[in-house]
């Protein structure tokens, strides 16, 4: 999802789970052919690595609802 608000910009990702290194890469490598400098976020149900990779966030469903 690309979601837009005046000037703010944020790129999102969402996966059930990030199970493997596998989908991992498929998950973030996606995000992280896009050259700038706006917001990356990868949400998931699980907390497998959390915080950030390579720039991007993963945030857990919940936390990204509440």
């Amino acid at each position: 999802f690309v979601a837009k608000k005046g000037e703010i910009i944020k790129y999102i990702q969402v996966t059930y789970q990030i199970s493997d290194d596998k989908v991992m890469k498929r998950e973030f490598g996606n995000l992280l052919k896009i050259n700038d400098n706006h917001e990356k976020i990868v949400i998931s149900a699980d907390e497998l690595i959390g915080g950030n990779y390579k720039g991007i966030n993963h945030i857990h469903i919940k936390d990204f609802l509440v």
